[in-house]
C-alpha cells in the first residue's frame, strides 16, 4: 500500500495513496457512509452487496460458502491484481427466539455465525495470504459490535457470539502477522441510526432504549465511517490490535 507520512506535531499520520479497498456491506448504512468516506479520500472502493445494485457492487451472497472466495477473485480482478485494505462491514441482524423449534433455532444460528463471522474469516484469510505472497503489507478492519463484548438481547446469543468471535479473530491476525506488515483494526459500535438497528431499537421499546445511552443518541453512520477510514487510512502501525468503542458510552471498559 502505497504510503504519504504527513507529520503533525511529532505524530506521524499515515495517508494511502490510491488505496484499493474491499468493502462488505456498502450498499446501505455504515457501509455506504464509509464507501463516500473513503472514496473522498482518493481511495478505489470495490463494494460489495448481496445483489449488485451498481457497475462499482459486487453482488455475492454471503450465505453460500462459496461466496467469499467469489467475491475475493472478482475484487482482486477488479483491483489490477492488488488489493491493500479489507474492510468486514457486512453484518446480519435477526432475532433467534428461544422458543423457536430446534432446526429453526439452530437453521438461524448458523445463518447469522456465517455471514456475521465465518465469511469475514475466509475473506481475511484470502486477504492474508494475498499480503504474504506479495510481501506488500495490508490491513483489515473489522467493524464488529458492543454486543461482542457485553452481550446482547436473549434472542440474539447469536450475534453476540459472531461478534465476540470477530473481536478474537481480529486479536490473533493482529499479533500473528504484525511483523509482516498486516494490520488489523476493530470498531465496536453501540446502535447506529441504519435500518437494520433501527428494527431493533422499535422491536426493544423505541425511544425509551435511549435511557441505556448517556449520549442520549445513537451514532449517525456518518460518525462509524469516519473512524472505518482512519483505521483503513491513518491509523499509526503500532495501534495494531486495537479496538475502537463507539457505543455512546452505554458500555465503557
Amino acid at each position: 500500500m502505497g504510503k504519504h507520512i504527513i507529520v503533525i506535531g511529532n505524530v506521524s499520520v499515515y495517508r494511502a495513496a490510491m488505496t484499493n479497498i474491499l468493502l462488505t456491506g456498502s450498499s446501505r448504512g455504515i457501509g455506504a457512509a464509509a464507501r463516500s468516506a473513503l472514496e473522498a479520500r482518493g481511495c478505489t472502493v470495490i463494494g460489495h452487496g448481496s445483489k449488485a445494485h451498481d457497475p462499482h457492487t459486487i453482488g455475492a451472497d454471503l450465505t453460500d460458502p462459496q461466496a467469499p472466495q467469489l467475491l475475493w477473485e472478482e475484487a482482486l480482478e477488479r483491483a489490477g491484481g492488488k488489493i491493500d485494505v479489507l474492510i468486514n462491514n457486512a453484518g446480519f441482524f435477526d432475532p433467534n427466539p428461544l422458543d423457536r423449534s430446534d432446526i429453526e433455532w439452530l437453521d438461524g444460528w448458523e445463518e447469522t455465525i456465517r455471514i456475521n463471522l465465518t465469511a469475514a474469516a475466509q475473506l481475511s484469510r484470502y486477504a492474508v495470504r494475498h499480503w504474504q505472497d506479495s510481501n506488500a503489507g495490508g490491513r483489515i478492519v473489522h467493524v464488529a459490535s458492543r454486543a461482542g463484548h457485553r452481550g446482547d438481547s436473549p434472542a440474539h446469543w447469536h450475534y453476540a457470539a459472531a461478534k465476540g468471535g470477530m473481536l478474537a479473530m481480529h486479536k490473533t491476525i493482529a499479533r500473528a502477522y504484525a511483523s509482516e506488515n498486516i494490520l488489523s483494526y476493530a470498531i465496536t459500535p453501540g446502535f447506529t441510526d441504519t435500518a437494520m438497528a433501527g428494527d431493533y431499537l422499535e422491536s426493544r421499546g423505541g425511544p425509551g432504549l435511549l435511557a441505556d445511552i448517556p449520549l442520549g443518541r445513537v451514532a449517525e453512520p456518518e460518525e462509524m465511517a469516519a473512524i472505518i477510514a482512519f483505521c483503513a487510512l491513518d491509523a499509526p502501525p503500532s495501534m495494531t490490535g486495537a479496538t475502537i468503542d463507539a457505543n455512546g458510552a452505554s458500555y465503557v471498559r
